[in-house]
């Protein structure tokens, strides 16, 4: 399923619900189960294409490759987002609220369910520390044997070594795996994060984060093509 289609399912959920009510906790659960399956998969292939290509990617906008951490985003602004809709929503739907009549969304979001949010957020900031250390150490090794030796002894800029070969394939190696870390992190923090949420607020949740993917993308391009980068 691709992004447009499966946001327009969970979107026309959500609109059935606010019309009707009727939206079971069955139903959501299929709608959450789709992405996070799809998010699964796309994570097991990657690992097997060029590793240095996916730290900047050719189909993201420059804006999008501006935004990324070790290949794709932050898990912790999954939680920042849930903050964001738990605020906008409680203000905006604040009468229904107070009469009883809101449909169980991230305006609806309880005292306890925010505890375990809060705990998973440190959490998962330090787990994304230790990664940003990580990845940091390697780019680093840039400087070290033997590299910057290599490169420096060289009568001709950029020719080929063996020395400098092993070297980078090794890099290559370590950065490929902190990729997968940083993909279990960012699967297993969503995964915790709709754990805690409701079915109908995981949902929410999920529109909500695909609408700002969608619209990083465009808004990205627009502004390619306002400097003349595409």
């Amino acid at each position: 399923m691709g992004p447009e289609l499966g946001l327009l399912c969970c979107l026309q959920a959500l609109n059935q619900n606010e019309t009707d009510g009727n939206l079971t906790d069955n139903t959501c659960d299929q709608l959450v189960k789709r992405p996070l399956d799809s998010f699964l998969e796309y994570i097991e292939k990657r690992v097997q294409l060029d590793i240095s290509g996916l730290f900047s990617p050719s189909w993201n906008t420059a804006l999008e490759n501006s935004l990324l951490w070790i290949t794709g985003c932050r898990p912790s602004p999954y939680i920042r987002l849930t903050y964001a809709l738990c605020g906008s929503q409680v203000e905006y739907q604040l009468s229904e609220i107070i009469q009883g009549l809101a449909r169980g969304n991230l305006g609806q979001i309880l005292a306890t369910q925010l505890r375990m949010i809060n705990n998973l957020h440190i959490k998962t900031i330090e787990e994304e520390e230790k990664l940003s250390s990580q990845l940091a150490g390697l780019q680093e090794n840039i400087a070290d044997q033997p590299i910057a030796m290599v490169a420096k002894r060289m009568s001709r800029v950029g020719e080929s070594s063996e020395n400098v070969d092993h070297a980078l394939d090794e890099l290559e190696s370590s950065m490929a795996n902190i990729l997968q870390e940083a993909d279990k992190l960012r699967l297993s923090t969503l995964k915790e994060l709709l754990a805690i949420l409701t079915p109908l607020q995981g949902v929410d949740f999920l529109v909500a984060s695909k609408k700002l993917h969608l619209c990083m993308h465009k808004w990205g391009k627009t502004r390619d093509n306002r400097h003349g980068r595409r």
